[in-house]
């Protein structure tokens, strides 16, 4: 039997955890909070831009689980809005619960308020994860995926100080770098500034706050834009974004107001006070961060040295993914990165070749894309994501870039990969 120990429970962990359970493996999860998918909680955006290609990509290499629970948690699909298009928008209060289901069917172990704190180490390879209460968690081989943000003071070093976000650092303790405590040297992401994180790139907002008029047509229409008053317009704002796809000029120019069960509010942050300004805003209320008049969590400052098998550099029987394997924006980007190191965990331990997904799938290209360019000065100052900024740019160069099933079908199948995520190693 092939241990798998995944640290972390968000859309990374989550799916390495799937793919590892299908390649043969026994899985257990470590989470610190209460719930899983981290970050998923807030999200809500899948499909959008280069995002349809690459869950297409992934579903095609047989791991569509959680892109299938996602289509049928969102409240809208195949909507447009600025710069993005055939977006769908999931139901960020609905996803988690059908997630965890999932899991419960597929027979994997999930601890909650199971923070790792430590580890036990011989030499290059990793024996256990030592939890906060003292237990020891023992497996074969270690994914680590717990992202790049937090602790609490990382918030207040780079940003506006804890605004008590989706991660409730206060409530479940800081998250803990297992990859440094295992005597790797983590990478941190600059912005173009060059100063150390980024903040993440939108905020919930109780819809019951907003007015009725704006209820319905987020109800409707899913998305709604507020014309910024002129004065109040910022575009050096856009900088401060982790989200660089969402870095464009109709952002500062506008409130956009995506239905995602709530009301995501595609800003770092705003002043509650200029925000209750706008018609239709005058009672709102945050959700997500508490604090998100005055700010919103730091990421990317916690991010493994890794190979394009997701494998950790200089110890033997670790991989990573999701924002802790790069400069990775998003739940699709999350997902693939999860998935390949799931199925290479269990490829790590039977001594078999892991897997590196070619660079003419997107999927395979984003990951060894990221990987070069993370090298350089420059590099670090970038975020990658199928969803615009650079990367998308990028795909369509590269001819990367379908909504045509049936193209990347017939393309996976002459790479000798369709469902290669569904075989059983063990």
């Amino acid at each position: 039997m092939v241990k798998v120990v995944v640290i972390g429970g968000g859309w990374a962990g989550v799916a390495a955890a799937v793919t590892a359970k299908k390649a043969g493996a026994h899985v257990t999860i470590l989470e610190r909070m209460d719930i899983l998918l981290g970050l998923g909680n807030v999200g809500g955006i899948m499909r959008n831009n280069g995002r349809y290609t690459a869950a297409e990509e992934c579903s095609l290499l047989g791991a569509k689980e959680l892109f299938d629970i996602a289509d049928r948690a969102s409240r809208h699909i195949n909507i447009d809005f600025p710069g993005h298009k055939h977006a769908s928008l999931y139901d960020v209060c609905k996803i988690e619960p059908m997630t965890r289901k999932l899991l419960k069917e597929m027979n994997i172990n999930i601890l909650l308020k199971a923070r790792a704190v430590n580890v036990k180490l011989t030499e290059r390879t990793l024996t256990g994860i030592e939890l906060q209460d003292g237990q020891m968690i023992e497996g074969d081989v270690f994914i680590e995926t717990t992202g790049s943000t937090g602790p609490m003071g990382n918030c207040l070093k780079y940003g506006n100080g804890c605004s008590m976000c989706i991660l409730r650092c206060p409530s479940f303790g800081p998250r803990v770098s297992i990859s440094k405590k295992a005597g790797v040297e983590d990478l941190i992401g600059k912005r173009k500034d060059g100063s150390y994180g980024a903040f993440s790139g939108s905020c919930k907002l109780n819809k019951d706050s907003l007015s009725q008029e704006l209820i319905h047509t987020l109800n409707e229409k899913g998305v709604v834009l507020l014309p910024v008053p002129k004065e109040e317009i910022n575009t050096k704002k856009l900088d401060m974004k982790v989200c660089q796809q969402y870095a464009l000029k109709e952002y500062a120019e506008n409130l956009v107001l995506l239905d995602t069960g709530h009301a995501k509010l595609m800003a770092p942050f705003y002043p509650l006070d200029k925000l209750r300004k706008f018609k239709g805003l005058e009672n709102a209320r945050y959700e997500d961060p508490y604090a998100g008049g005055i700010g919103n969590s730091i990421r990317y400052l916690s991010i493994a040295p890794r190979d394009n098998t997701m494998k950790v550099d200089t110890v033997d029987n670790m991989l990573c993914a999701g924002e802790k394997a790069g400069l990775f924006v998003g739940h699709t980007e999350a997902i693939i990165t999860g998935s390949l190191a799931g199925h290479n965990s269990v490829r790590l331990v039977k001594g078999m070749p892991l897997l590196e997904l070619p660079v003419n799938l997107c999927v395979g290209d984003l990951i060894a894309y990221e990987h070069k360019e993370s090298q350089t000065e420059e590099g670090v100052k970038t975020r990658y994501t199928f969803a615009g900024a650079d990367y998308f740019k990028r795909m369509r160069e590269l001819n990367l870039y379908t909504t045509d099933t049936k193209v990347l079908k017939k393309k996976i199948e002459r790479l000798n990969l369709l469902n290669i995520f569904e075989e059983k190693l063990v």
